[in-house]
């Protein structure tokens, strides 16, 4: 593994992106880890040795806290592949360097065949509409979004070429009932000025899966609660490279 030591520039653009420090991303990986009963040791120094290319791949345990963390696929983090035959030893904190990064995809959560939760992981087509009180009208926006499933958790990240705004959500699964947040972070050049909007939403998933529709509910510019429709349609479930790269694109 002698000569691997490009930054990692794709893993700090996410963290910095997100906002967070090495530590306050270290700490988000341990939540995450408890919150899924899969304790890790993640820490600053750990961090700083993937974002530095010392440590080319993580192992598949830091592999899924950092796809729930960052919301992508472990194969958008900027992390090499490692033939299956190196076992790399982090030896200063004790995590291994492991297998290519095939084997690190999103495994199928222990917790999918108790629960009978179906995979919803793949490319969905998010579409919500609002009224612009200040304009007077309705409008839609839309974005392709990348989910990963982790049990009865779903994470949705916009993909930044598909829109001038980012967005993500962070729902739970009960049955056919999907529940959870939302985050907007505004084009800074549009009509909102870079504004950053949150809120609820709660949607049903058709039968077939391959359709959430509901509502979402959040605040506007003045304080009032709003509401409206809000629709993800499933596109494709790979989550490579090759299939984002395809739809990190404006919606038709």
């Amino acid at each position: 593994m002698t000569g691997m030591t490009a930054p990692n520039t794709a893993l700090r653009a996410v963290r910095t992106g997100m906002r967070m420090s090495q530590d306050d991303f270290a700490r988000a990986l341990q939540a995450v880890g408890h919150r899924v009963g899969e304790p890790n040791d993640a820490n600053k120094r750990l961090v700083q040795r993937w974002e530095s290319g010392a440590t080319a791949a993580p192992r598949p345990l830091y592999a899924r806290a950092l796809e729930v963390v960052t919301g992508l696929p472990i194969s958008l983090l900027g992390f090499a592949s490692v033939p299956d035959s190196h076992v790399v030893s982090d030896q200063g904190d004790g995590h291994d360097l492991t297998s290519p990064l095939s084997s690190l995809a999103t495994p199928a959560p222990t917790a999918k065949p108790a629960t009978g939760h179906r995979s919803y992981e793949g490319v969905w087509l998010s579409r919500y509409q609002y009224h612009s009180s200040g304009r007077g009208e309705s409008f839609a926006g839309q974005h392709f979004v990348v989910v990963l499933q982790h049990g009865d958790r779903l994470t949705a990240r916009s993909l930044p070429g598909s829109a001038t705004s980012s967005l993500s959500l962070d729902l739970t699964l009960d049955g056919a009932v999907v529940t959870g947040t939302w985050v907007e972070q505004t084009d800074p050049g549009g009509y909102y000025r870079g504004a950053r909007y949150h809120g609820a939403v709660q949607l049903l998933a058709e039968p077939t899966g391959r359709r959430l529709a509901g509502k979402w509910v959040g605040f506007g510019k003045d304080m009032d609660v709003n509401t409206g429709p809000w629709e993800l349609t499933f596109q494709e479930a790979s989550t490579s490279k090759a299939t984002l790269d395809r739809y990190n694109a404006v919606p038709a």
